[in-house]
């Protein structure tokens, strides 16, 4: 780094952060133009093109006392990469947009690319672009170009008689916000599963070969996404609370904070699992467990009764 490491973006400056970021993000087969020009040039040799952006802000969707850039770096890849993942697709090229504070410290934004070029790794996916600027907070914009071999997967095509099932673990972001909101560090692995969650990468593209109707991830919470399963597919979809697995450290943070375990699976998002649903005679992929069923009507409920608890992140 040719730069001391206490140095602010404003004492760095554009484009020297620029020449430091490149070199952090590999380039895959699919780029024939990457970083340095007005855009990237893709090769993309067959299937459906599916993009997606997302808004990442800080104090609203990360906090730097409660995880290092790097961590953000894998939250924001991660929330991208999945949305790719929940078409049936696998995501292959990715910009972004930072706007940043004069004063924040370079270091900080060379550890958040790298841990947003780690988690692009797991992937295979490239960050091919991008953009600074300056601004009062921390603002990331991710843009994520995917494909998919078959048809993607959408919300709207679960039908009366499919199967719920779900992909990835459930319920443990949740949990480690819950801790964090009250200054606490433990149980240790639901603070990490915060920080940086782990997203079912492979499901997505198995569960679309498998004949999935409909699917979407759980970023804002389990009922509040299958209510736009349900929505868009204009069916009535219940949750059976006797399929969900609930782990020990909920149980735990639970007793600390006086709340049902239980909702933090039922209403919580982050964790990046695969909500879908598959023919009722459809054999499930390998990780997906079946959590409910679809009828004819209308909404969610939870074990054939509506549920009168949070069911997910409202970002008004």
């Amino acid at each position: 780094m040719p730069f001391p490491p206490e140095a602010t973006l404003a004492e760095v400056g554009e484009f020297a952060l620029i020449g430091e970021l490149t070199p952090l993000f590999g380039q895959g087969d699919q780029v024939l133009v990457g970083p340095g020009d007005d855009a990237a040039v893709l090769r993309i040799r067959q299937g459906h093109v599916v993009v997606s952006t997302d808004l990442v802000v800080e104090g609203r969707h990360f906090r730097k006392d409660w995880a290092g850039a790097a961590d953000v770096g894998h939250r924001a890849a991660a929330q991208n990469l999945s949305d790719i993942n929940a078409m049936g697709g696998r995501a292959h090229s990715l910009t972004i947009g930072l706007a940043a504070p004069g004063d924040l410290p370079a270091r900080w934004a060379l550890d958040f690319a790298a841990g947003f070029a780690a988690e692009c790794d797991l992937v295979g996916a490239s960050v091919v672009g991008g953009d600074l600027t300056g601004s009062d907070q921390v603002v990331i914009a991710v843009t994520v170009i995917g494909a998919c071999a078959q048809s993607p997967v959408l919300r709207s095509g679960a039908r009366p008689g499919d199967v719920l099932a779900i992909a990835g673990r459930q319920g443990w972001s949740a949990g480690g916000l819950a801790v964090l909101s009250r200054g606490f560090r433990s149980p240790r692995v639901l603070v990490e599963a915060y920080r940086r969650p782990e997203p079912p990468y492979a499901a997505g593209p198995q569960a679309a070969e498998a004949g999935a109707t409909s699917m979407i991830d759980v970023s804002d919470g389990l009922l509040a996404d299958a209510g736009h399963l349900a929505h868009d597919s204009g069916v009535a979809i219940d949750v059976w609370t006797s399929a969900l697995e609930v782990p020990e450290p909920l149980h735990a943070v639970a007793a600390a904070t006086g709340a049902d375990p239980l909702s933090f699976v039922l209403g919580g998002g982050e964790d990046h699992s695969l909500l879908a649903t598959f023919p009722g005679d459809a054999t499930l992929p390998d990780g997906w467990a079946s959590i409910g069923a679809v009828a004819e009507g209308e909404g969610v409920t939870v074990d054939g009764e509506a549920y009168d608890g949070e069911t997910g992140w409202t970002h008004f």
